[in-house]
């Protein structure tokens, strides 16, 4: 080979040599001193948490009734409209009283002679002209006079059927000239403000429920809409076969959009955390069973091990690794090791609560077992 073909040669294998001998020090992308590595952040926050149980249930009138007369007869007066609004002691049917009235009238003839023959027994009495024997009938006949006066009177009284509640008149089942009994049903009435949210959680719960305790729902018929209430009622019976147990929460319903049998979806709070450390669930690096976060410090990562606790709408609460303020990898933590350099470009997240209520985004984990259909559920909410 000639002395021009080998410098040729070696004029094209130095550019190759020296990359290699880059690469072989570490100068590659990644490499101990070499270039950082780009990532998107976001910063940990407190919040407020709440862990609720998730269950479904129905809206339940907190008194229902379907109204039937104590007395047998003809209706002669109907005094109320389907769907109307009445007050406690309102009148809504008549029945015929004619006969009872009639009945009154002899009974009080016969209280008032009652009444004037022990007066005259009496005067006997004091006179010395009549026995001890005939005071006591006398005074026995006129108590038997009132009280079957005091009887007739009050089966009159109840011709008049009245609401025994404040409600809204639900279904007539009788018309005018119907010939009813007291196991005739008249009409039906229900309560309407405020009403029981009413809803079943698995057993497993139990250490965890009690009355007070807030219940927020949502209601299928009405999307859009939160409705909130306290627990007046813990069933001290496990129900059979689904092993649950039965809550019922007082609801407002000043409004009257709350109709008996309504499905809902509610969330029992148990616990509340007002200053919890919550990151976006992007940040979460699920690993051999354990979960782990990308820590930014002094513009080098750092692997922590956290627990974690709430989850709900994108973000999660964790326990230890981090604290509020500190820089989570949300993006390009996959090729991150322990110290590597990074280049960090900060995300603004921001939690989409709306105002004054609880996120309806639930994550909701299946009741499992024997839960007869419930879940259980963690929540977070922004106050």
């Amino acid at each position: 080979m000639s002395y021009r073909a080998l410098a040729v040669l070696l004029l094209l294998a130095a550019p190759a040599a020296c990359k290699k001998a880059n690469s072989a020090a570490g100068g590659g992308p990644g490499g101990p001193g070499g270039f950082a590595m780009p990532v998107e952040v976001a910063a940990a926050i407190r919040d407020t948490v709440v862990d609720a149980i998730a269950a479904t249930g129905q809206i339940e009138a907190i008194q229902s009734i379907e109204l039937r007369p104590e007395v047998s007869g003809r209706i002669t007066d109907i005094l109320v409209r389907e769907g109307q609004e009445v007050a406690d002691g309102t009148p809504l049917f008549k029945v015929d009283d004619a006969e009872l009235k009639a009945q009154v009238a002899q009974a009080e003839a016969e209280r008032q002679l009652a009444r004037q023959a022990l007066e005259r027994t009496k005067q006997l009495i004091a006179q010395n002209a009549s026995s001890t024997s005939d005071l006591e009938q006398a005074e026995a006949k006129s108590r038997g006079a009132d009280a079957n006066y005091d009887l007739l009177k009050t089966r009159l009284d109840r011709t008049m059927v009245r609401a025994p509640f404040a409600g809204v008149i639900g279904r007539r089942l009788v018309s005018i000239g119907t010939y009813v009994s007291p196991q005739t049903p008249l009409i039906t009435l229900q309560s309407v403000n405020p009403q029981h949210a009413s809803f079943d959680v698995p057993e497993r719960y139990a250490d965890r429920l009690r009355r007070g305790q807030l219940v927020s729902f949502q209601v299928a018929a009405l999307p859009g809409k939160n409705f909130s209430g306290e627990v007046v009622f813990v069933d001290p019976v496990v129900s059979l076969p689904g092993r649950t147990i039965l809550i019922k929460a007082r609801v407002p319903n000043n409004e009257h959009q709350l109709q008996a049998g309504m499905f809902i979806e509610a969330r029992l709070a148990t616990d509340i955390r007002p200053n919890a450390v919550v990151v976006p669930e992007d940040a979460l690096l699920p690993m051999q069973g354990s979960t782990f976060i990308w820590v930014i410090k002094g513009g080098k990562a750092d692997r922590r091990q956290v627990g974690v606790g709430v989850r709900t709408a994108g973000w999660a609460e964790i326990q230890g690794g981090a604290e509020a303020g500190d820089s989570v990898v949300v993006g390009g933590g996959e090729r991150l090791f322990p110290t590597a350099p990074v280049m960090a470009r900060l995300v603004e997240r921001r939690r989409g609560v709306p105002t004054g209520q609880e996120s309806t985004s639930a994550t909701t984990r299946p009741a499992g077992g024997t839960g007869g259909g419930a879940g259980a559920a963690k929540d977070t909410t922004k106050r």
